[in-house]
């Protein structure tokens, strides 16, 4: 199945990130996450496939989530309310994802992705 890469021009992380895949010669699809984020189902899937808790989603350091309160809101929302925020504002979610349908990660470590996309 096809790569899906999530990501956003301006972020340092998703630069190193989309570096690497095309250095070790990855087919993928680019999509900017500020501009299409994932929907709800897609995230879903995401979620199941990368084995992370759904707060590991969250992009902590933005501003987006520090404006919004969200590290005190998040822990009364259900999780089908931050799965919806989530897929709201692509400046909310922790970028990197790279998805290929079966296995999914999140953010870059040179490591996870050694072993997910090697």
């Amino acid at each position: 199945m096809a790569i899906t890469y999530y990501g956003y021009p301006k972020c340092t992380t998703c630069r190193k990130a989309k570096k690497w895949l095309d250095e070790h010669g990855a087919d993928y699809d680019e999509i900017d996450i500020k501009d299409a984020p994932p929907s709800e189902k897609q995230l879903r899937k995401i979620i199941a496939a990368s084995g992370l808790e759904l707060k590991k989603f969250f992009n902590t350091s933005g501003k987006v989530y520090r404006e919004g309160g969200l590290k005190d809101r998040l822990p009364g929302m259900s999780e089908d309310e931050q799965i919806s925020l989530l897929a709201s504002d692509g400046m909310l979610i922790k970028r990197p994802i790279v998805f290929d349908g079966e296995k999914a990660t999140v953010g870059f470590r040179e490591a996870d992705f050694e072993s997910a996309w090697n």
